[in-house]
């Protein structure tokens, strides 16, 4: 039998619930701010217990005491009624206060891309992010209306570089204590479906770029979960066999050497074989593919081309100009971290996915004015903006709001704001954020009369039905506590953050936050 749904009845009545406990709520709040008035704060601790125990353990008797304590007030009374029958961010939902969160913009740029990607139930987000900038340059070159780049093509040879370099890093801490947090960390997730900015620009220069048309999603593409357990488990095994050949041998002979390349090669062939066999063969980067299309005007076209080739195209003079003189390969990140100290280069270890590649992952540590900065004039010039966050915040999939505001759930608790309790450094140090997900920043509002922005608009990969038509509203605030990482042309920053590009990077450990795959 389905599940059971509730009667127009019943969501009336949970409905008044909610607006009773938020309308409780909220006189007690201007209540509680009246009396304060009265008072001299002397600091900011949150009020403690008159009576508690000393005894460590968790007290039954304390226990009941509480909830009397708690359900004697009629809005918690209230809070359960509403909380046992709906999901809490239904109740806490701020729709009044996120109501200038609208998709109008004053600086937007004049070629977005279409259509609305949707990476389905993968982690492709920062590959389909990568894309949708691409696709810009592509689509302005070919005079296209409607275009996808293969986000499969590079999630293909994505995998099997990342097999690669997980089995060498397993190689070279052969002689490291297997439960260290270096290898454990390695172990935890060798092929994660994740990955940034530079990993794209890395098999980009390698593998080129495919028109989605000729090698389109599998099933195994748009849901990779069991394909990544699968490869995840191999690569565990694989491990543990490359590390015992490793400390087995005696001396650095030869035929050991031999022996140890052989073996991973083996490794790596049975890689392939799962990856082909689920997404399928893809086309080679220096074998010419035939695309035919129909351009905007409705003209038709065929075109030879390699995918080197048509990676290329991103670098040519003619690009170059209709992307206001800058060069998609040439892009790079900034970050805000403020643990660390302004204006340093970052690095992370062992993050990576080609052996040999283009770029190491590179960040430029700026504030957030910088960053915005950077971001605005990227838009004004007509480019789109990749960018890292943690989406899972204060935001709502269904409205395609990100907003401090979104949520109070001090509203429903009485015991802070979630996350918002802490500094971004705060969340970063306790591992509270990260980036969780790449998408394209397309437009700002700017007030006229301070010049700073108010809110961006957001071009994400979770389809159509997401958000307004696939697109987000992210409010300023937003950006500030939870957004990590933007992806700008090097002639949008002033000299000085150029600059800390010749600077030796600070190298961060790979379990550190801003190692998190997008």
């Amino acid at each position: 039998m389905g599940s059971g749904q509730s009667t127009p009845a019943q969501e009336t009545v949970e409905a008044r619930l909610v607006e009773q406990l938020r309308a409780m709520r909220t006189e007690d709040k201007l209540r509680q701010q009246e009396v304060e008035k009265e008072y001299i704060h002397v600091d900011n601790e949150k009020t403690l217990p008159h009576t508690f125990s000393l005894d460590p353990t968790v007290s039954l008797s304390q226990a009941e005491e509480w909830e009397k304590s708690l359900l004697a007030e009629p809005k918690n009374r209230l809070a359960l009624s509403a909380l046992l029958s709906n999901d809490v961010d239904t109740i806490v939902s701020q729709k009044v206060s996120t109501l200038a969160d609208t998709q109008t913009f004053n600086v937007k740029i004049p070629f977005e891309g279409a259509p609305v990607t949707n990476q389905r139930s993968s982690g492709r987000c920062w590959l389909f992010a990568t894309t949708n900038v691409h696709r810009v340059a592509i689509m302005k070159k070919h005079n296209l209306s409607s275009f996808e780049l293969s986000q499969a093509y590079l999630f293909f040879w994505d995998k099997l570089e990342k097999s690669n370099w997980f089995l060498e890093q397993i190689i070279e801490t052969a002689e490291d204590d297997l439960y260290s947090r270096l290898v454990q960390t390695l172990l935890a997730t060798p092929v994660s479906d994740g990955g940034q900015w530079d990993m794209a620009n890395n098999l980009v220069y390698k593998y080129g770029l495919v028109p989605q048309a000729l090698y389109p999603d599998s099933f195994n593409a748009m849901n990779s979960g069991h394909m990544d357990r699968l490869i995840t488990s191999k690569l565990r095994a694989d491990a543990l066999e490359l590390r015992s050949l490793v400390t087995s041998s005696k001396q650095s002979s030869s035929d050991s050497k031999r022996k140890l390349l052989a073996t991973k090669a083996r490794m790596m062939q049975e890689i392939h074989a799962i990856l082909t066999l689920m997404l399928g063969p893809p086309p080679k980067p220096d074998h010419k593919f035939i695309w035919e299309y129909y351009d905007a005007k409705g003209a038709y076209n065929s075109v030879q081309k390699t995918p080197l080739q048509l990676a290329a195209e991103l670098s040519s003079p003619s690009t170059i100009r209709s992307l206001s003189g800058a060069n998609v390969n040439n892009l790079f990140s900034l970050v805000n971290d403020p643990r660390h100290k302004y204006l340093t280069h970052l690095t992370v270890d062992r993050l990576g996915n080609v052996i040999g590649g283009n770029r190491a992952i590179t960040y430029i540590n700026v504030d957030m004015a910088t960053m915005k900065r950077a971001t605005i004039k990227m838009l004004k010039a007509g480019l789109p903006v990749f960018f890292g966050s943690d989406v899972g915040k204060f935001s709502n999939s269904t409205s395609g709001i990100m907003d401090t505001k979104l949520f109070d759930y001090d509203l429903a608790f009485g015991s802070g704001n979630g996350s918002l309790q802490m500094s971004k450094s705060q969340r970063l140090r306790v591992g509270e954020s990260a980036m969780t997900h790449a998408m394209v920043l397309t437009a700002v509002q700017i007030d006229e009369k301070t010049g700073k922005s108010v809110r961006w608009r957001v071009q994400n990969s979770w389809g159509a039905n997401a958000g307004s038509a696939g697109f987000f509203v992210m409010s300023d605030e937003w950006m500030d506590e939870f957004t990590y990482q933007v992806v700008v042309d090097p002639s949008f920053v002033e000299k000085e953050v150029r600059d800390c590009l010749k600077q030796d990077p600070l190298v961060l450990p790979l379990w550190d936050p801003m190692g998190a795959l997008a």
